[in-house]
């Protein structure tokens, strides 16, 4: 067959299939990419269900405000543990060098600063050199944020390797900027000058959902929120929360030295515990799109309902994740991280946090959902509240109300806070030394659940 009639047969096979795959008038709807769902790291699935949520036994404490209920969740991700201080410190060092590249990129600017110098200008905006723009880059830049004053959109360079080493810095610019984000000399402490924490700040954005919702009337804007969130956890909580006692080298300590790298976060508020769960989404889907992916849904933290559902692990009616009723197992050890005796918070093996993958896990292997710390949940506290929420994935949070949930109980409190009904809260602006989170994400796919009838 010579060139000729080859190219011929190729094109008409082309033209073949190419009258062949169209729809032929039909609705076959848009075809998307095939969707796989993928566990994100450090996570189990906790499929959905039906459960016995409140009070399954006496109400000793007399509190009446967890009445029993049958409540049905659906499934999600949740961390096997609660975010450790290795995985909270990721969070503040991506905010910190964030901080440290904006900076630099704007002294490049005001200076004239270009990449190639070998110094500062390494750092300059990538909009300042046109070559590192795509179309789009270029139309926002032409029509936004050419005309901002405050460097808002503009796109910071994260390719080159930020410099800590004093002696390493290359240029002036550069010193000024870093000696910016310590503390003055004269409040350095031990000879080690102290990062200033308190420029640490993640720009938190918030839709109001329900809202926007019932006033369809509104822009979506009315109801898009912004705020700056300091983000390092209040190290001071350790003093604070226990007077007349030597805790200061947990305050210290506790959060920086990798020595507790994998004990869990605390002395955060509920807005740090949120702010952290956009970031967490932020930086996942930002590396899924830069691979060409679809985007996942967002991490938060675990409403109410979802928390006891997967504290109780597929167990109906147990006061403890592991049943119960005893806080001790057969061989007289005890099941968590608690103070079971009075003033002896050691009688566990342990004086206060443990690491967070300690004790065996529940049924659907997560870890300390019983003592060690307790835990944010997305819900505000209202005593009343299961008497008027949904009976399917409950949820009551008044943005109105800034006493937010707590669960779980922690290495201070007695069993009583162990158990998996047990409601307890905190003031949302509060950082306590006792208390956590840990984040879920919602399934995607198939729906699983974990007590779906059969025949």
């Amino acid at each position: 067959m010579n060139i000729k009639k080859f190219v011929l047969l190729i094109t008409i096979l082309a033209f073949i299939t190419s009258c062949n795959s169209g729809d032929r008038g039909q609705l076959v709807g848009v075809k998307g990419k095939n969707w796989h769902p993928e566990k994100p790291y450090g996570m189990t699935l906790v499929p959905g269900g039906a459960f016995i949520m409140g009070k399954s036994d006496d109400d000793l404490a007399g509190i009446n405000d967890a009445p029993t209920k049958t409540a049905t969740v659906r499934a999600f991700y949740m961390d096997e543990t609660e975010i450790t201080n290795s995985e909270y410190r990721q969070f503040v060092h991506w905010v910190r060098d964030s901080i440290i590249r904006r900076k630099l990129a704007i002294i490049a600017d005001d200076f004239a600063l270009v990449p190639g110098d070998g110094g500062t200008g390494e750092f300059a905006f990538l909009d300042a050199n046109p070559d590192e723009m795509n179309v789009y880059e270029k139309y926002m830049y032409d029509n936004y944020y050419s005309f901002s004053l405050d460097y808002d959109g503009r796109k910071v360079n994260k390719r080159v390797d930020l410099i800590f080493k004093t002696d390493e810095y290359p240029d002036e610019y550069y010193a000024e900027v870093m000696d910016s984000m310590y503390l003055p000399i004269e409040e350095s402490y031990n000879g080690v000058r102290t990062w200033n924490v308190n420029q640490f700040k993640f720009r938190y954005t918030n839709m109001d959902i329900e809202a926007a919702a019932k006033n369809k009337n509104l822009k979506r804007s009315d109801f898009i929120t912004q705020e700056d969130v300091e983000i390092y956890p209040d190290t001071t909580a350790w003093i604070r929360d226990f007077a007349y006692s030597y805790n200061e080298p947990m305050h210290n300590d506790y959060f920086r030295h990798d020595a507790y790298g994998d004990y869990p976060v605390v002395g955060v508020t509920w807005k740090q515990a949120n702010a952290f769960c956009q970031w967490r989404t932020l930086y996942h889907n930002g590396f899924r799109k830069s691979k060409g992916k679809q985007p996942v849904n967002k991490y938060r933290l675990p409403s109410e309902a979802e928390w006891e559902y997967a504290a109780r692990g597929g167990l109906q009616g147990a006061t403890y994740p592991w049943g119960g009723p005893y806080a001790k197992n057969d061989r007289g050890c005890f099941m968590a991280n608690f103070k079971p005796l009075r003033g002896d918070y050691a009688a566990d093996q342990a004086l206060y946090t443990v690491e967070a993958k300690s004790y065996d896990p529940n049924d659907f292997n997560l870890y300390n959902m019983a003592g060690n710390v307790s835990e944010w949940v997305h819900a505000s506290y209202d005593p009343g509240s299961y008497e008027y929420s949904s009976t399917i994935n409950p949820s009551v949070n008044d943005k109105n109300n800034n006493r937010k949930v707590v669960r779980g109980g922690s290495w201070k409190d007695v069993a009583y806070f162990l158990q998996v009904s047990t409601r307890d809260y905190e003031y949302a602006d509060s950082a306590r030394s006792y208390i956590g989170f840990r984040t879920v994400q919602d399934y995607m796919g198939t729906e699983i659940t974990k007590n779906a009838a059969t025949n």
